[in-house]
């Protein structure tokens, strides 16, 4: 089985590892740590399809990837989205219930993403939102401690999101880059200088997702 394995591969267990550790700190209570460990999984999560471009592909590849991505982008934000609210939402069954039960919508419908990836593939745009761009807006809301009442509608939207017909255009070498860099600042940085990394993100998250639909209305 190790014979099937690419390099590409190798940097999917990592990403799937990275996601595992930050489950792990958050129940330890290392909230940046495990924020910056999930931030590290998307950079694995990006570098294993750039690797996989320029070397072997394996049989394994496209499933190992989904896998990983389910732990990295699906199962390590629902945790920790749930271990920060848990506190706040604890003395109130209607909360508590409604936190688990948004959850498990994101959850289920992230499966269903991914699943389907590489199935429903196209060349210049991806079919609904990105695993990775949803991960991001859930943290960073979750990392700044946004209210509950705000935060879990957001996260109802996404989950749609994520299964919808909307097309999202594929991000270019440039704009990966740059999304790159901000990532590597937010881990450094953190909540430092106002959170402005960690906000630059999320609203470079947030410009990509409207401007890219105009992008692809004028296209048409």
């Amino acid at each position: 089985m190790i014979k099937l394995l690419s390099i590409a591969d190798v940097i999917s267990l990592t990403n799937a590892v990275l996601g595992f550790l930050s489950i792990i700190m958050i129940f330890l209570g290392e909230i940046h740590f495990s924020f910056s460990l999930i931030l590290l999984a998307l950079l694995a999560d990006g570098l294993d399809g750039i690797i996989a471009r320029k070397t072997r592909h394996s049989e394994l590849g496209e499933y190992m990837e989904a896998m990983a991505d389910m732990i990295s982008l699906g199962i390590a934000p629902a945790v920790f989205v749930y271990k920060n609210y848990n506190i706040a939402v604890s003395e109130c069954i209607y909360w508590h219930s409604l936190l688990v039960i948004v959850l498990i919508v994101f959850l289920s419908f992230n499966i269903v993403r991914l699943a389907s990836f590489h199935i429903i593939k196209e060349k210049t745009f991806f079919i609904g939102l990105p695993a990775s761009a949803s991960a991001i807006i859930i943290l960073i809301m979750t990392y700044f401690n946004i209210e509950v009442t705000y935060v879990l509608p957001v996260i109802v939207i996404i989950s749609l999101m994520l299964i919808s017909n909307i097309r999202f255009p594929k991000p270019t070498l440039k704009i990966n880059a740059i999304a790159a860099v901000l990532i590597v600042l937010t881990i450094i940085v953190g909540k430092k200088f106002g959170g402005v990394a960690p906000i630059l993100l999320l609203l470079s998250i947030i410009i990509y997702s409207l401007a890219g639909q105009i992008y692809l209305l004028k296209r048409k």
